[in-house]
């Protein structure tokens, strides 16, 4: 059968659709303008994200004004007294001068200490009455913080918390609608609980590794991660005899499995329209994994046959994470491969030109973190 077109596809839109809609960081940087006003010796604010299933702080978005800002940076919260005692207390923590009070023991106070601030004023932001992450303020001068300023810095820590936890709302909302939507399709093998965390995590190392090369920063890397699950939702719309079919797919039923790209672009949009969301900042990540995730490098994928640089680079992480989950899990025609196994598929494909090489090589240099997540959040017997 020759290549099919769908029409109506959404492709690569991810550029234009963040011109259009200021991303967290820039809202962050706006409201880092406004703060310097009343407090102008604050010059680095920061916000980490809290993973409680790995117990794991998360750069997440900054507005650094000199020097390098920390990215791609994670540390377990259960290693830091003084944070872990933030999280449960909901208090403020106020260093007045970091070197004589914090040792370079962790690459976070070390890069704090090389970078040459002094203050440290830490608020820990919660949702949904739960601990959810912890919002920084530095400055290079010793004390920099007055009473009077403290104040102005937790109102604006209260704003930046509103922030995260409006665009976390709002994907929680699209996870939620897409998790009913299955269960009423009854949808089973394909996207079990535990593929959908798999999946989630396995994006995000693959995005934290090649984040360098790409260019891309811990909002893109989180919103990846938040997304991920979502790529097969069109899946719903097929049929189980084609869905649960145990052996390969004739040529009728591989067009109706395609066809869950056009859906699934369908469905997102919908969702995007009933929860009035369609401005929704980096909401073009998520549509471009929806749309491109079956797209190869040689133009040889599907929906729209795109090559090369024009196959968005998230959907290039997400097509890895999801041919690496197929191959290390068990299907009803053949056994779970090993991680190694998996590597030298991978590697055979991206040498073919189909798979991104730098993703690929993710999971190789990264072998011992994917294996856990394999067997961590392996699906139920």
């Amino acid at each position: 059968m020759g290549k099919q077109n769908f029409p109506g596809v959404l492709k690569h839109e991810r550029f234009a659709l963040v011109d259009n809609s200021p991303s967290i960081n820039q809202r962050l940087r706006n409201l880092h303008d406004r703060l310097r006003r009343t407090v102008p010796t604050v010059e680095r604010i920061a916000c980490a994200l809290y993973d409680p299933g790995s117990d794991m702080l998360k750069t997440f978005v900054n507005s650094t004004l000199h020097g390098e800002p920390i990215a791609g940076y994670e540390f377990r919260l259960a290693e830091s007294v003084s944070l872990s005692h933030l999280a449960r207390t909901a208090e403020y923590r106020l260093i007045a001068d970091i070197p004589a009070v914090l040792n370079p023991d962790s690459p976070h106070t070390s890069w704090i200490i090389q970078q040459g601030y002094r203050t440290s004023f830490t608020v820990p932001i919660y949702d949904n009455n739960a601990f959810a992450g912890m919002i920084f303020f530095n400055s290079r001068q010793a004390d920099a913080f007055t009473a009077r300023m403290q104040v102005d810095l937790g109102l604006c820590a209260a704003l930046i918390s509103m922030m995260v936890s409006g665009e976390l709302a709002a994907v929680r909302a699209l996870s939620a609608s897409a998790h009913i939507a299955r269960e009423f399709a009854n949808l089973r093998d394909f996207e079990t609980g535990a593929h959908l965390e798999r999946m989630a995590r396995y994006a995000r190392l693959i995005a934290k590794s090649v984040a360098g090369i790409y260019d891309l920063n811990d909002e893109f890397i989180e919103h990846v991660y938040l997304f991920a699950p979502l790529h097969d939702i069109g899946k719903i719309g097929v049929p189980d005899r084609v869905l649960l079919k145990p052996g390969p797919l004739d040529s009728e039923e591989r067009q109706v499995m395609e066809e869950h790209v056009v859906k699934g672009h369908r469905m997102v949009a919908n969702m995007l329209a009933d929860f009035g969301l369609q401005s929704l900042p980096d909401a073009a990540i998520m549509r471009n994994l929806v749309v491109s995730h079956h797209e190869f490098l040689d133009g040889s994928g599907y929906p729209n046959h795109l090559r090369g640089d024009a196959v968005p680079v998230e959907a290039r992480i997400v097509t890895v994470a999801d041919i690496f989950d197929a191959l290390t899990s068990v299907r009803p025609y053949k056994t779970a491969w090993s991680v190694e196994r998996a590597c030298e598929e991978l590697e055979r494909m991206a040498r073919a030109g189909k798979l991104d090489l730098p993703c690929v090589q993710a999971i190789g240099a990264h072998a011992a973190e994917f294996a856990t997540i394999t067997e961590r959040f392996r699906d139920a017997a």
